[in-house]
Order: C-alpha cells, then structure tokens, then sequence
C-alpha cells in the first residue's frame, strides 16, 4: 500500500502522516536543496515519536557529496536523477524485508 501525501509537505506533517498510517517505509523527493535539513529533522522526529526503526529513503537532485551525510544521519538509500523504477522497487523490497508488517 502507498500513501502519497502531495508536495511541499513540513518534515511534521511527514511524520504525523507516517504515524497515523503506521508506515514501514518514507520516501522522499527533493529538488529544492533542503533535503539535509529537511531529513535531519524528519529523522529526529521520528525518533522522538518512536518511530525510529522506519525506514526513510530519499531521490532528487542531491549533490554525490551529501550522500554519505545523509546516509550517516540514518537515510536507507538515495537516488538520483534517472534511477529505473525497477531499482528503486528492488531497494524498497530488500530494505521492507526487516521491516514488520
């Protein structure tokens, strides 16, 4: 199941949304350049809603340079610009098999 909440959503209204819905995975887009910011918060809170074993992942325009920041902070995974579907699934897929549900 997919929920897909629209653009331009605040890092609160991602995890309200995620712990309404009892989500297993978040995904994320970005093309504005927020995405550190954006992720460190999402991040933080859900830890502090004891959502922390949710699996966030991430796409967009996100510089190679931030990756290893962003997976640092607790980021899955990071695709870019022109990813195939079909690799996006298979990563989904791999990171949902710890995931309960």
């Amino acid at each position: 199941e997919v929920v897909y909440t629209g653009p331009r959503q605040s890092p609160e209204m991602v995890v309200a949304a995620a712990l309404q819905e009892d989500v297993d995975v978040i995904g994320l887009s970005f093309l504005s350049g927020s995405h550190k910011e954006h992720c460190r918060r999402i991040l933080g809170l859900l830890r502090e809603k004891g959502l922390g074993d949710v699996t966030v992942i991430v796409g967009g325009i996100i510089p190679r340079q931030d990756i290893p920041e962003l997976q640092a902070m607790g980021v899955s995974a990071v695709f870019g610009p022109g990813t195939d579907h079909r690799d996006i699934i298979r990563t989904v897929r791999e990171l949902a098999k710890g995931c309960a549900g």
